[in-house]
């Protein structure tokens, strides 16, 4: 062998030899314990970064380490493949979506084939393939079918920039997540799928996923927002109708000082129709989004209707209603009553427009001196408040709702923050929604046998907008219900409906239907997915919706599709900048005497902070060049071992380096297997105890430790001397290196005589026997302070415990002229010589 791992030679000889030999395919026939292993899909945006890297190579130490303990293990790999980047890079390149996309896949498959990742390809597919999105309009006609569509007309988040609706999951801060602009609150008709019917089970369920980390379950539940409260209704003077409004917090009626509705509330529509002022303050209201996200943080405007409610609690008491614009429409009836004193939104909003500021509750012990800048939302007492006054918080909510039901004017009632998933998309790229508009009919959905509905190839992208509903021919149809011309839907699917059931198909992929569901109740749930946090409600409960719902029409036994979740850490990175604030490219910058310059153009270079790889910040390290450099073995070392895997990894030139060395550390290791004879008990030991830490670091996704231990192993053979429990030492550490360092695994184990492929090798198992240690340190302590520590046989009996201590010289001195009167033994941890 020679005297370096030559990795670029290994690898391409071991990723040809897995694939002629179909290793990785998935058997769905095989009687072996079967293990879906699924990081979360790309989109394939043309080049594959260190994140992805991270990612997959932690799915691929479990799939592959899974696979040699003896299960069946699916690991698949797709391509979340519709969106808005295809439509921008037409527009802005002059090509075609599916074109740049097809080259991205291609891309980033080649990239991500370099890796050596355990990947079943024979299952790949991208979501832009029309034989998958053919499927998905399949069964979003089985939810209409079912009940669980609707189409309706409604305020919708509109992304001005890439023209299209946006769910309010998708408005962050205000903005459209792709885009980065303003949303604006605009009406129109949407296609909705119903997840708030499934909210109640989408909130219990969180129960029982004990596998996903904590944070996730609380994002998700706060999300759902289950709250239980009160809707009742003010009488309205001078009018016969009544104000419904719904409230978390009835024990603060008697803190109310106004009533609100939303601008786009009957209410407020009627009033506009003869007062020309308040008719412009709701178009001001509709230049925002309308997640609550956007109004809390927005500045609070109202405009006062002149109208006045009477308190339900003292008839003798009237409020102003206004029309605000952090009163949204879709949560609760469209109007609130404000309480500025326990209510932040509510302060700030009293404060511009001069209204009371009624303090109703306060900690215990104190009578509740006035609110100044800040709400009080703690616990107390009720205050000022008639006949709650003295009530703790939960009685007087009691109370009150007892009240409102008894005397007709409210009831208690549960609300969600939840809101149905408004799932129309205005743009080309996606999946087409399978429904004709007919003149005569109306909206008639496209009967199976006629899908899939596939997008035009002939589009234009030389203005923004959607190119399907400007396309001359394709929208034009026949009613398949009278037969009359009618027009197709040109709306398509939000791209997160393509991520909601993709696991499944992964599981089952025939011709004629999405999946077979006899083989979903093969490998579903996914056992382990792993993604990034930033998908704790987009993706992750979009997924367990859609799940539910075709578990609803019969389709899947499943629930929950993920049994266990992992979200790892991101990759960080130093970031550089130009005295003239350009963002600098780490490769390049160079060290000069202790200052940073950029190559070639010498201008000096300022270190910022570290943080997320990012192509705006250019702090992003191309994985290509370091896989030729390194190899891939080293990478995939690198992003597993330098920090726990939920935290963020720093990319580190050093980091790196130390991989490298220690792959060729093991290539020596593995040049001297062969030498000598003979057994070492001790490094036997070591090696169980690794095979067994490594084993449970690996289930547990403790892969930074799973590297210590490999490490320590390591260090332990080298200074071992040549035997035959050595040459088995090494053996053994090549076998557990392998779901890390796939390459060097195999060929080491071609060189060291190893049958058959090391990726299909039983995955060595700890001896129990050789996790017992025969010997243990004991302390020895005179009146409890520790004077010295020795080795005894493990279970040694109390009087030859005794005489070892005896006949220790420290003890011997740090007896001398004292007087011995009791010796504690505590078997196999110490012995206490109390002396006077």
């Amino acid at each position: 062998m020679s005297a370096k791992f030559d990795a670029a030679a290994a690898e391409a000889r071991w990723q040809g030899e897995w694939d002629a030999r179909g290793t990785f395919v998935a058997d769905s026939a095989s009687e072996k314990p079967k293990r879906y292993v699924l990081e979360m899909f790309p989109y394939p945006s043309g080049r594959i970064h260190m994140g992805h890297v991270r990612n997959y190579a932690m799915g691929d130490v479990i799939a592959r380490q899974r696979r040699m303990a003896g299960d069946e293990v699916l690991h698949p790999m797709g391509w979340d493949a519709f969106g808005m980047p295809a439509e921008n890079a037409a527009m802005e390149r002059g090509v075609h979506p599916e074109g740049w996309t097809r080259g991205n896949i291609a891309a980033m498959r080649a990239q991500l084939k370099t890796l050596g990742f355990a990947i079943d390809w024979s299952r790949e597919f991208a979501t832009c393939d029309a034989s998958y999105y053919g499927h998905e309009q399949a069964l979003f006609l089985k939810f209409h079918q079912a009940g669980l569509i609707e189409r309706r007309e409604a305020y919708v988040n509109w992304d001005p920039v890439d023209m299209t609706v946006l769910a309010n999951e998708q408005v962050i801060d205000g903005k459209g997540w792709r885009s980065g602009a303003d949303v604006e609150r605009k009406k129109m008709a949407q296609w909705f799928l119903k997840i708030t019917d499934f909210a109640d089970d989408l909130l219990d369920g969180l129960e029982g996923l004990e596998n996903w980390p904590d944070k996730v379950r609380t994002m998700q539940a706060n999300w759902i927002g289950r709250s239980q409260g009160l809707r009742f209704s003010f009488a309205i003077e001078g009018r016969e109708d009544r104000l419904s409004v719904y409230t978390t917090r009835p024990d603060t009626l008697f803190g109310a000082s106004f009533a609100a509705i939303a601008a786009d509330h009957p209410l407020a529509s009627e009033l506009a129709g003869t007062d020309a002022g308040i008719a412009a303050f709701i178009d001001s209201c509709r230049a925002t989004g309308t997640t609550e996200a956007e109004l809390e943080t927005a500045e609070k405007r109202g405009y006062d209707t002149g109208l006045r409610v009477v308190h339900p609690l003292d008839d003798g008491m009237t409020l102003p209603v206004f029309i605000a614009n952090f009163v949204l429409m879709e949560y609760g009836t469209g109007a609130v009553f404000g309480c500025p004193a326990h209510d932040q939104r509510d302060l700030d909003f009293a404060r511009k427009y001069a209204l009371p500021v009624p303090r109703v509750v306060a900690p215990e012990g104190e009578a509740g001196e006035g609110i100044q800048d800040e709400a009080y939302t703690g616990p107390g007492k009720l205050v000022n408040s008639g006949w709650l006054t003295g009530m703790e918080v939960e009685g007087a909510i009691a109370a009150v709702i007892e009240k409102a039901q008894s005397e007709g004017w409210g009831e208690g009632t549960v609300q969600y923050r939840l809101r149905d998933w408004g799932i129309s998309r205005q743009r080309y790229w996606g999946t087409p929604i399978p429904f004709v508009h007919c003149p005569a009919c109306g909206v008639v959905p496209v009967p199976e046998d006629q899908l899939p509905i596939e997008l035009p190839k002939d589009v234009n992208f030389d203005r923004p907008g959607n190119p399907l509903l400007r396309h001359p021919t394709w929208k034009d149809t026949n009613c398949p219900k009278c037969g009359e011309a009618a027009e197709r839907e040109t709306d398509t699917l939000d791209t997160f409906a393509d991520s909601s059931w993709y696991f499944l198909r992964f599981a089952s992929q025939p011709d004629d239907t999405a999946f077979y569901p006899a083989e979903i109740a093969k490998w579903l749930p996914v056992d382990q997915y792993i993604g990034g946090v930033e998908h704790a409600i987009l993706h992750l409960l979009y997924a367990r919706f859609w799940t539910r719902a075709l578990n609803h029409i019969g389709m899947v036994d499943v629930k929950e599709p993920f049994k266990q979740l992992f979200t790892q850490g991101m990759v960080t990175h130093e970031t550089y900048r130009s005295d003239d604030g350009r963002w600098v490219e780490p490769t390049s910058v160079e060290k000069r005497g202790g200052a940073l310059f950029e190559r070639g153009t010498g201008a000096a270079i300022t270190a910022g902070r570290i943080e997320k790889m990012s192509k705006s910040k250019k702090n992003t390290v191309d994985p290509e060049p370091i896989i030729e450099r390194y190899g891939a073995d080293a990478v995939r070392w690198f992003v597993l071992s330098d920090s726990p895997p939920e935290r963020d990894l720093e990319w580190s030139d050093a980091g790196i380096e130390g991989a490298n060395r220690f792959v060729q550390r093991l290539w020596k290791l593995v040049g001297k297997a062969g030498e000598g004879d003979g057994d070492d008990e001790a490094l036997t030991r070591n090696v169980h105890k690794a095979i067994q830490g490594i084993t449970e670091d690996i289930d547990a996704l403790r892969f930074n430790k799973m590297v210590a231990r490999c490490y320590e192993l390591t260090g332990a053979i080298e200074k071992a001397k040549p035997s035959a429990a050595r040459a088995e030492a090494i053996r053994t550490l090549v076998l557990l290196a392998a779901p890390a360092m796939p390459h060097i695994a195999e060929e080491a184990w071609s060189i060291l005589g190893g049958e058959g492929l090391a990726a299909d090798t039983a995955w060595p198992v700890a001896d129990p026997a050789m996790l017992v240690e025969d010997s243990v340190t004991i302390a020895v302590q005179m009146n409890g302070k520790l004077k010295d520590t020795l080795d005894i046989p493990r279970g040694l009996p109390r009087e030859e415990v005794e005489a070892a201590v005896m006949a220790r010289e420290k003890v011997a001195a740090a007896l001398a002229g004292k007087t011995l009167r009791k010796v504690i033994v505590v078997p196999d941890r110490l012995v206490n010589l109390v002396v006077g």
